[in-house]
């Protein structure tokens, strides 16, 4: 059984779509730092509970 949910964000950097696994007991309201999968920029990522079990996920560049 898994306790990750995958999700989908862009990158703020390239555009390119990048897949994030969120942990729902740890992730969420917590800022992360990953790199992109394609431009291996680093992404300030938060991410919140949304609806329908969705999750809202903000990414922003390092320097915003």
């Amino acid at each position: 059984m898994s306790f990750t949910t995958n999700a989908k964000f862009s990158c703020p950097y390239c555009m390119v779509i990048n897949n994030i696994e969120i942990d729902e007991e740890n992730d969420l309201n917590q800022q992360q730092i990953v790199d992109c999968q394609i431009c291996c920029s680093p992404i300030e990522v938060f991410v919140t509970a949304g609806v329908n079990d969705q999750f809202n996920i903000i990414a922003t560049t390092d320097s915003e």
